[in-house]
């Protein structure tokens, strides 16, 4: 009995069980540690966010007056005292055309999310549009074996986060593809390890604009001649060859790691090869393999920007570059916009990865 109202007080804290923890909360049946594991998991990260706020507010107004001082510092010593006065004036106006342009504080950048929604649903708009348009062309053209006309028009920042999304999955699913096979067959030999290990340390530091070089001159030669989308191609397999490396090497130290007790089990009963492997040394070897996949998708996720920045691909890479290319007023604010999808996505990546090696793996991890 007092077991079983331990694992209630527990079960409080995940799910739905929240809710019942906030009820008694409020009707005073918690206890002394519900109170604190209270506070630490839900009061505590609240207060975080308020003083990153804060402070976030208050580093930008120290930076905004800084830059504002010099703007009327300069209009004074190149064009006199009225001028200086007629600056100040227009800064405090607030006019968009005199703003000091310096790090942008948190309503600022909330107010450019809220533009870049806006102008994907405008884009979203002219999709549709465009699409009922030419949807009647679109079904000759395709009757008469020809290519439908599609849409040419600027994607929106929505769009550009998918299309990162699904540059980063497809760079990941080849970094699977290389990486677990391979680190499986040097794991099963000491002799495969120790002629690798040279290859591995030389090309794993090697920085992702190297690998994009060399994947552009190999891919622009065998699409010479063909209507693909060479910049995807480009960029996808710029950054599975750039993040496969911790798969690779998490994967052969798993499979070497593996318990000589179950080898000889698997002996015993005379298993083949291919049911060792997957009966025996893959299960043993799946909380050090998706320990590898968490990182190679972190670190997928994080060279993406630099990859599409250089390759031309239209995500948020891109997005970021345009926006530090076009320097107008709102430009700093979509940038720390952007930041922050990155940041969210990346950690929702991360949570995706650690629950299906939950569900998968004996060995359960909370993540940190």
């Amino acid at each position: 009995m007092k077991q079983s109202i331990t694992l209630n007080k527990v079960s409080k804290f995940v799910g739905l069980g929240f809710l019942g923890t906030l009820k008694d909360l409020f009707t005073g049946k918690l206890e002394k540690e519900d109170y604190r594991s209270f506070l630490r998991k839900v009061i505590v990260p609240i207060m975080s966010i308020f003083l990153f706020i804060g402070l976030w507010h208050m580093g930008a107004k120290a930076l905004f007056d800084v830059e504002a001082n010099y703007k009327i510092q300069k209009a004074l010593d190149d064009q006199g005292q009225v001028a200086a006065d007629e600056m100040a004036a227009c800064i405090a106006s607030g006019d968009i055309s005199c703003q000091p342009n310096t790090l942008p504080s948190p309503s600022q950048v909330w107010e450019s999310y809220k533009s870049l929604l806006r102008d994907h649903n405008i884009i979203s708009a002219d999709k549709l549009a465009f699409k009922e348009k030419t949807a009647a062309l679109n079904e000759k053209r395709i009757a008469e074996g020809k290519d439908p006309i599609t849409y040419t028009g600027r994607p929106s920042f929505v769009d550009q986060i998918f299309t990162s999304l699904k540059t980063v999955f497809a760079g990941f699913l080849l970094a699977l593809l290389i990486a677990v096979p391979i680190g499986i067959i040097i794991g099963l030999s000491k002799t495969l390890r120790s002629s690798f290990n040279w290859l591995i340390q030389i090309f794993k530091p090697v920085s992702p604009v190297v690998w994009l070089l060399l994947v552009f001159m190999i891919v622009k030669t065998l699409t010479k001649d063909s209507n693909s989308d060479s910049a995807f191609i480009i960029s996808f397999i710029s950054v599975g060859l750039c993040s496969m490396w911790a798969t690779l090497v998490n994967t052969a130290m798993g499979v070497a790691s593996v318990d000589k007790d179950y080898i000889n089990v698997a002996k015993v009963l005379k298993l083949g090869p291919a049911q060792k492997v997957f009966k025996v040394i893959l299960p043993s070897s799946l909380p050090l393999i998706f320990t590898g996949l968490r990182i190679t998708l972190s670190v997928a996720w994080m060279v993406l920007i630099a990859i599409e920045l250089l390759a031309q691909s239209p995500g948020l890479g891109s997005f970021v570059w345009e926006e530090f290319q076009n320097g107008a007023n709102d430009s700093n604010s979509k940038i720390i916009v952007a930041m922050f999808v990155i940041g969210i996505i990346g950690f929702l990546l991360d949570r995706l990865m650690l629950t299906i090696q939950n569900m998968v793996s004996f060995n359960k991890n909370d993540g940190i």
